[in-house]
């Protein structure tokens, strides 16, 4: 990994939000289609947040050059 990175330590917003991912995804059990879904049938999170989060997601995927 970048040394700028490794200076920083665990301070480094990209580590910390990488761990994370990998853990989430390590703890991850279904279909994540299946599971949005189910979250969306039963109110737990509405249409526009759904929207939103799909946004965010692009913007990122488009930031790492995904």
């Amino acid at each position: 990994m970048n040394k700028l990175y490794d200076q920083l330590g665990p301070q480094n917003p990209y580590q910390i939000m990488m761990k994370r991912y990998e853990e989430f995804k390590k703890n991850f059990t279904g279909d994540p289609k299946e599971k949005i879904q189910q979250m969306l049938n039963s109110g737990q999170i509405t249409q526009q947040q759904y929207n939103m989060a799909v946004q965010k997601a692009n913007m990122i995927k488009a930031f790492f050059g995904m």
